[in-house]
């Protein structure tokens, strides 16, 4: 316990946490939509476009977010626009979009400063990346995305459940569903600093499978997913701290023994 009161006092420790609570929340909402709306895998594809607009930033030594941040949103509009008009499926377009991002980064990187400690922090994650710039940056963009959240819930929910009587009812759904995309984005660009462009889908896909084994109504789920999130969060960050692992790695780890937790006991109940 005193080991745990202590790690409380680092100042990185304090930046991770602000910013891992908030960007847990973001993405434990945005998930549940995202996983009903059977689009949770935009947040890895997103994330890879994330990682290579970063690698684009390093290499000409300007502030990474500034970069990532409008890159992703529009990458996450080109998305939109592929589900909505074209031929191909999600899950084609999210693994094209997220493989040549992915590639134009690592090439990007390998031509100019090479796989250095900044640039594997990006995507494997590091709580020691992020320094009082980037968590007052997060911090402002984490408080936006729960705000608009909160002010368009209903509107979200009615998407989120049935477009067509969405567009019935008289909702512009092309805009919601941008706004989702650009939530996600900026949700995506300030969890991958800490997570990585390899783990940070999972903040938006774990919490939501969870709360939807604990509860039924939509605003249930959005609650336990919050609550989950958040404390998944805080557990992972511990034990990341205690045995010297990564943060990232960590907190996906408590999600996944979580889920198979909750997995399990829902299995034994319905026997």
């Amino acid at each position: 316990m005193n080991l745990i009161i202590t790690m409380f006092q680092y100042p990185f420790i304090q930046r991770a946490l602000i910013v891992g609570v908030l960007v847990s929340l973001c993405a434990a909402l945005l998930g549940v939509c995202l996983v009903l709306k059977h689009y949770s895998m935009i947040g890895d594809g997103l994330s890879h476009v994330s990682f290579g607009a970063l690698s684009v930033a390093v290499a000409l030594g300007v502030s990474p977010l500034w970069i990532s941040i409008p890159i992703v949103i529009i990458a996450s509009f080109c998305l939109l626009r592929i589900r909505e008009n074209a031929h191909m499926k999600n899950d084609a377009a999210i693994a094209v979009v997220s493989s040549s991002a992915l590639a134009i980064g690592i090439t990007v990187t390998a031509l100019t400063t090479g796989i250095n400690t900044d640039v594997s922090s990006y995507m494997f994650g590091s709580i020691l990346v992020m320094n009082e710039q980037d968590v007052m940056i997060s911090i402002v963009l984490c408080v936006i995305v729960l705000a608009l959240f909160i002010l368009f819930y209903s509107r979200i929910f009615s998407i989120t459940f049935d477009e067509n009587f969405s567009k019935a009812s008289g909702i512009p759904v092309g805009r919601f569903n941008a706004l989702l995309s650009v939530l996600t984005a900026v949700t995506i660009t300030l969890g991958m600093r800490m997570m990585g462009a390899m783990l940070i889908s999972s903040l938006i896909i774990f919490p939501a499978l969870i709360a939807m084994r604990l509860q039924r109504s939509f605003s249930g789920v959005i609650i336990a997913a919050a609550i989950t999130a958040v404390i998944d969060f805080l557990l992972g960050l511990v034990i990341s701290f205690l045995l010297s692992t990564p943060t990232g790695a960590s907190i996906v780890l408590v999600n996944l023994c979580v889920l198979l937790i909750v997995t399990a006991i829902q299995k034994i109940r319905g026997k």
